[in-house]
């Protein structure tokens, strides 16, 4: 660890120090910066309560950051028409999930999450196609949009089921077998996958994203909560009792 991050953990947990230092001279500021040094080596605690400090205020300041974003866009992240709403579309709890079908952690946390909303009963629970990991991401979240926009929710939810499923690569022919075996027709489904409307969804998700400051996947949205990254089902459930007891 450097000293000068050391230096400024304890500055920043100390302010009356900090404007202490600009009324030094040179030589009184090296001596001081010496003392400093020797202070922490017999001390070292004091570095990691400083440090902790420091993290402290850091996470603070990005979940108030966080709150105001959400707030700023509120109906884009829990209200949009073009996004799956499943779940208790009357619950207490909305869950939003920015997912890419090819991301190995939302496909762990597929199972988990579906058995949270089921076990629960009162979450509202919506579906941000969300593909960034590439090609492969990106005609699949087209297939599912375009399999919604042509045949219904329910249909949208097997073809979701099934993609975050699917061994083996997302190609257009393998997305034409799996729109037969859903009971679909491929070749409309393909055309409507080009269609510019499925696109505009996929765009206005990476915009909102983009404003959100998401830039992974998994990432969930629990009311007041962002969380980025796959959490344990355990966890998932500590967040949405919490969010309960502060609502």
């Amino acid at each position: 660890m450097r000293l000068s991050l050391i230096a400024a953990a304890l500055l920043a947990a100390s302010p009356v120090l900090a404007d202490g230092l600009t009324d030094m001279t040179d030589a009184e500021r090296a001596a001081f910066r010496e003392e400093v040094k020797t202070y922490l080596l017999e001390n070292p605690d004091v570095i990691i309560e400083a440090m902790t400090v420091l993290q402290e205020r850091e996470d603070a300041a990005a979940a108030d950051r966080d709150l105001q974003m959400m707030a700023e866009n509120k109906d884009a992240i829990f209200n949009s028409a073009a996004d799956w709403v499943g779940g208790n579309p009357q619950g207490d709890i909305t869950l939003v999930e920015f997912m890419d079908y090819r991301c190995g952690y939302c496909r762990k946390a597929y199972e988990e999450v579906e058995e949270l909303v089921k076990s629960d009963g009162n979450i509202r629970f919506v579906m941000k196609e969300f593909p960034i990991l590439g090609e492969q991401s990106l005609l699949s979240s087209q297939f599912a949009l375009a399999v919604k926009m042509l045949y219904g929710e329910e249909a949208y939810k097997a073809a979701h089921d099934a993609l975050i499923t699917l061994r083996g690569d997302a190609t257009a022919e393998t997305l034409a077998t799996l729109a037969a075996q859903l009971g679909h027709d491929p070749a409309a489904v393909a055309a409507k996958m080009a269609d510019p409307a499925v696109m505009e969804v996929i765009k206005a998700n990476h915009e909102l994203a983009t404003t959100m400051e998401i830039n992974g996947t998994p990432t969930f949205v629990i009311d007041e909560t962002m969380v980025r990254g796959y959490v344990p089902l355990d966890g998932m459930r500590q967040i949405v009792e919490g969010q309960r007891k502060d609502g």
